[in-house]
């Protein structure tokens, strides 16, 4: 499928980079409204430089535009996509608010166009993984999940706004900080929760913002910290938070009547998923045994050593579903940002529903407006969007 992307921005290196992963996808060209970045873009992938979008989207040969705009364009750019006749895959957030996010939904119904949105991260090898294994049911049945994106205190201290990527283009930091942590963050953890739960049925959120000086000047700072418990079927509850202030954590822990099953970090697409069982037998159980008794002995006689009261348990690693093929970004993302748009494009191909389909991207617009807008939500509790939870990658069955 032959595509073109719009925004040359700090992510739009990271689709390029792993986009040879997927030969299916033919990439035409750029546009940005920035020249400079969108010639340091071309220059690194070649391709045709569109002078605008208009002309992007008056050129007959592009049939899938890939939207990496900043997230508060997302609604007009996308917009202007779907009228123009082209299916479109939008960075996360669809929109900024449910009214915007639904009404491109309903827009590319009616143009009979594909509408799918980032993030991307639920087809992953560890996703994957870790669906497969509560489908096979090996936690027994799933009572609560805590879920966490937190990316440490990186903004006075770390000075984000000088990163850069290898094209030289700058970290969005006043955009970052503008539009909100849980907007550009908590999906990460929301899709993966909404393909092994389905829909979220009510949700009690807090936000606030800890540190109102990041260190530059902003128009308006967004909550850094939201909390939300989010109520699935099956009584399934679920603590999700995201923030800029409390230590890096992007860990998912899943706690079942069995045993628990965790992922230390859901940025990582070929990451280990860990299980845990509450009773262990045979010679796992004896080593436990032995390890906790020598430790109640240490806690004793030294009653300042580093690990004292910790008690020993086994966990052991499941194999992932397959192994990882292709390149990701980098050593130190080990992330595939171009699955989202090949997903896309093969759905359309094959005439089915794709994975990261518009009614996904929808209730995820609602849930992170609701952790970081909890004020807006007069109407109490309950959530108004549903979906059908993405079936599991062939590779996963």
């Amino acid at each position: 499928m032959k595509f073109a992307i719009l925004g040359c921005g700090y992510v739009a290196e990271f689709y390029g980079r792993t986009l040879p992963n997927y030969p299916a996808l033919e990439f035409l060209g750029a546009h940005d409204l920035d020249a400079q970045k969108q010639a340091a873009y071309l220059r690194r992938f070649p391709g045709r430089a569109y002078a605008s979008l208009g002309e992007l989207l008056s050129d007959p040969a592009v049939e899938l535009v890939l939207n990496l705009t900043n997230p508060r364009a997302h609604f007009e750019t996308t917009r202007r996509c779907l009228l123009a006749g082209k299916h479109v895959y939008s960075e996360k957030p669809l929109a900024m608010n449910s009214a915007d996010a639904a009404a491109l939904a309903v827009l590319a119904q009616e143009r009979k166009l594909r509408l799918a949105s980032a993030p991307c991260s639920l087809l992953s090898e560890t996703a994957q993984t870790l669906g497969k294994a509560l489908r096979d049911g090996i936690i027994g049945k799933v009572r609560l999940v805590y879920a966490n994106f937190d990316d440490g205190m990186i903004a006075p201290r770390q000075a984000p706004w000088n990163w850069r990527n290898e094209l030289g283009v700058a970290w969005p930091a006043k955009d970052e900080f503008e539009v909100g942590c849980t907007y550009e963050h908590a999906g990460y953890v929301l899709t993966w929760l909404a393909a092994f739960f389905g829909p979220v049925r009510r949700i009690t959120a807090f936000a606030s913002c800890q540190l109102p000086d990041k260190g530059i000047p902003v128009e308006r700072m967004a909550p850094d910290f939201t909390v939300g418990c989010l109520e699935y079927d099956q009584q399934i509850v679920a603590r999700v938070t995201c923030g800029l202030v409390a230590p890096l954590d992007k860990s998912l822990t899943i706690i079942g009547d069995e045993g628990t099953l965790t992922v230390r970090n859901v940025r990582q697409d070929a990451g280990p998923v860990w299980l845990r069982r509450y009773q262990e037998t045979g010679w796992r159980a004896g080593l436990m045994g032995l390890m906790n008794r020598a430790q109640r002995k240490l806690d004793a006689w030294c009653p300042a050593w580093p690990w004292r009261g910790k008690e020993w348990v086994w966990s052991r690693r499941l194999p992932l579903v397959r192994q990882p093929v292709g390149r990701f970004v980098s050593v130190g993302k080990p992330v595939d940002f171009a699955r989202g748009p090949a997903e896309l494009a093969e759905a359309i191909r094959e005439q089915r529903a794709c994975r990261l389909s518009a009614e996904l991207a929808c209730h995820l617009v609602e849930l992170v407006e609701a952790l970081q807008h909890p004020e807006r939500r007069v109407s109490g509790h309950d959530l108004n969007t549903e979906f059908s939870p993405p079936p599991p990658m062939a590779r996963a069955n």
